[in-house]
């Protein structure tokens, strides 16, 4: 056995010499890209996609566990968030794991560790706004030398030998590159506890590594002041920052006037937090950005705010802007656009098309040509309610995609309540009508005792299709993607209290506890007393009646949308019925349906025959203990057509591959109770 010491763990490599040997024995195989996946997505253009038939509808259900692996010893405590997707390359297996993000080598057909590599970042990581395993990593080779990279909590880029797990001396400064520096903007307060970060899996393209950035989760940023979401691309082979592409124009750059009265200079945020795709041919990159400071309010920034939710395509090279589309003007409602935009070759109306597609929260796909950002099918701006929040500015109209329809709701409407009884429906209503409701785009009110408590949403903040994104059939040109139909979100705003000298209003519902944010340059760190708290009013109500939720099923749903056509294909609820609902004495004797989950996490793994995805709940019933199913449908029809037990909910989208003559289908699952476990499914020897 082998010891090295880094700045992080003493790191353990069993078996080095056996190392060699593993990588050597498979690469004698076939090596096609459609038995590895390479890339977070499967590849570059975000498909999730793999033309694998070996599990097929027949045999589903006789799958059984090949491996699993538990990330509790890979940090410093157990992980109930493990959201990774592993990359399995030229014979090996890599994923990040545990509270502190290592990461982890695995033999492919048995789960046995190859070797582990990890950071201890002391202040740095536990100030980190984006903390725990991630969602992946990437991989890169010439055909000699092979590297993987990963960005660690404290939001520091690794790059690391992926035979050994050791860091690659000549890669930035003995093997990383610290992305707090260099970014064109001093990181407030300090390098240490200033909030950047990022949970997403950096993306290799050619000779170039490209990273994006994130700030602190939930909906309410400490300060307009915040750090700004940069987005670089360094060298794969010395990590020299290449170039960088400003979410925020700098002064005397396109876009920096559509934030007036000089807001571009303070306003924070607008960072790429998800995934990012590439077409290596044509040597684009389409940037997927998230809004600006802050999500529910933009009094101190008037203007359009590009590039706040805009999808932005670069120069792979020179990360030069070629075109963008604003698919938000002027955020007001958390529409980061926060999955992986889809590159897709259709053909329209007999013509083809290099096309993009865009998931969102609100339900809309947008699709573009990929090379112009002309929309494919007309995206006209049209009138949209204007609030009156005092200082606020509104866009009048908004972009509504003509085709494809919403695949999930988006706005509220009395349609869109529960109705399984009369009496449900009524109550129902009575909620509502404390209410502001609304189609999709109706701004946030100023929350009030007599009502309205808030703006009621569909289609916002964890709404429609969230980071997991979708999947991409490329031979039949249709869409996979799961959406929350249910998430329904009141936003209503109260007046900053007094300690905030920069944000008239924050979120917050009247009746609701919400945090007093720290001023500028006061981001607190993991271990700092946590803000006090203010009561916003009287008169909070839940958006739930005993228990089941305010609006009618289904609550989760999966669409196939036909990109040739601009058509959703076919819909299923996705999901078992909700533990809450099947035993609600509201509902006793009733027939129920299954409803699907309402849950934001979920993605989807499209083959040859089948489209995968896991529950985001568990439930208990009469064919399974508690606990989650991982479910199998045929990509024609919708049809369920298997489905085999998991412990615990999904919560890192499935991945596929083929070894030794076998295919496998890895899935993280974590949640509740359970901590964090990789598991591997593959068929039993007699049905390979």
């Amino acid at each position: 056995m082998g010891r090295r010491k880094f700045s992080g763990w003493k790191i353990l490599i069993p078996w080095a010499g056996v190392l060699a040997a593993i990588p050597a024995s498979i690469s004698a195989q076939t090596r096609t890209k459609d038995t590895e996946w390479p890339s977070y997505a499967a590849d570059l253009a975000g498909t999730r996609y793999r033309p694998l038939d070996q599990i097929n509808s027949s045999n589903f259900n006789d799958l059984e566990i090949a491996w699993r692996i538990k990330t509790d010893n890979f940090g410093d405590r157990p992980e109930y968030k493990l959201e990774g997707t592993p990359l399995m390359v030229n014979g090996v297996l890599y994923a990040t794991a545990g509270s502190r993000r290592a990461v982890i080598a695995l033999d492919p057909a048995t789960g046995e560790l190859l070797w582990i590599h990890g950071e201890h970042e002391g202040k740095r990581g536990g100030a980190a706004p984006r903390q725990l395993s991630g969602r992946g990593l990437a991989y890169w080779s010439d055909g000699r030398e092979e590297r993987i990279l990963y960005v660690t909590p404290g939001y520091r880029l690794i790059c690391l030998n992926a035979k050994n797990g050791i860091r690659v001396p000549t890669f930035g400064d003995k093997g990383e590159v610290d992305l707090k520096l260099n970014d064109d903007q001093e990181i407030l307060p300090d390098l240490t506890t200033g909030e950047i970060g990022i949970q997403s899996a950096p993306v290799v393209a050619k000779d170039m590594v490209i990273i994006g950035a994130a700030f602190r989760e939930g909906m309410t940023p400490r300060t307009m002041r915040n750090n700004k979401g940069y987005v670089r691309g360094f060298d794969v082979r010395t990590g020299k920052r290449l170039w960088i592409f400003h979410t925020i124009p700098k002064k005397g750059e396109f876009g920096y006037d559509t934030w007036e009265k000089g807001s571009a200079e303070y306003t924070g945020n607008t960072g790429v937090w998800t995934q990012i795709t590439v077409d290596e041919q044509l040597g684009l990159v389409y940037l997927p950005v998230e809004s600006p400071t802050s999500d529910f309010y933009g009094g101190h920034r008037p203007g359009n705010n590009l590039f706040g939710e805009t999808l932005v395509c670069v120069d792979l090279k020179t990360g030069e802007r070629k075109w963008h589309f604003q698919l938000v003007h002027h955020p007001l409602w958390d529409m980061d656009i926060s999955s992986a935009p889809i590159l897709a070759d259709i053909t329209v109306e007999g013509k083809p098309v290099k096309a993009v597609a865009q998931p969102t929260k609100q339900g809309f796909l947008y699709v573009f040509d990929r090379v112009t950002g002309k929309p494919v099918w007309p995206m006209p701006e049209k009138p949209v309610e204007v609030g009156n929040v005092p200082g606020e500015w509104y866009s009048p109209t908004q972009p509504i995609p003509t085709k494809p329809a919403a695949y999930s709701r988006n706005g509220s409407s009395i349609d869109d309540l529960i109705d399984f009884t009369p009496a449900l429906r009524e109550r129902a209503k009575e909620i509502v009508s404390r209410y502001h409701p609304g189609p999709v785009y109706t701004p946030p009110v100023v929350s009030k005792v007599e009502g309205p408590l808030g703006t009621l949403t569909l289609g916002t903040a964890s709404g429609g299709t969230n980071w997991p994104g979708g999947s991409y059939d490329p031979e039949t040109h249709t869409v996979y993607v799961y959406a929350c139909n249910s998430c329904m979100e009141p936003i209503g705003l109260v007046p900053a209290p007094k300690e905030i000298s920069d944000i008239n209003y924050i979120a917050g519902t009247a009746g609701q506890e919400v945090e007093i944010l720290k001023g500028p340059g006061e981001n607190a760190g993991a271990d700092s007393p946590k803000p006090p708290k203010k009561k916003a009013g009287a008169g909070y109500v839940p958006m739930n009646i005993d228990g089941l939720p305010l609006v009618k099923p289904p609550y989760g749903t999966i669409s196939a949308i036909n990109l040739d056509k601009g058509e959703i294909s076919w819909q299923i609820a996705h999901g078992e019925t909700d533990d809450v609902v099947r035993n609600s004495p509201a509902l006793k004797g009733m027939n129920i349906p299954r409803t699907g989950q309402e849950t934001y996490n979920i993605g989807t793994l499209v083959t040859k025959t089948l489209v995968i995805a896991g529950e985001g709940h568990v439930t208990t019933t009469a064919d399974h203990p508690r606990g989650a199913m991982l479910r199998a449908y045929d990509k024609a029809t919708g049809k369920e057509v298997g489905a085999v037990f998991m412990p615990a909910p999904q919560t890192g989208s499935p991945m596929t591959y083929m070894v030794n003559g076998k295919q496998y289908i890895v899935v993280a699952v974590s949640g509740g109770p359970y901590s964090g476990e990789y598991i591997a499914y593959t068929l039993p020897s007699n049905e390979e």
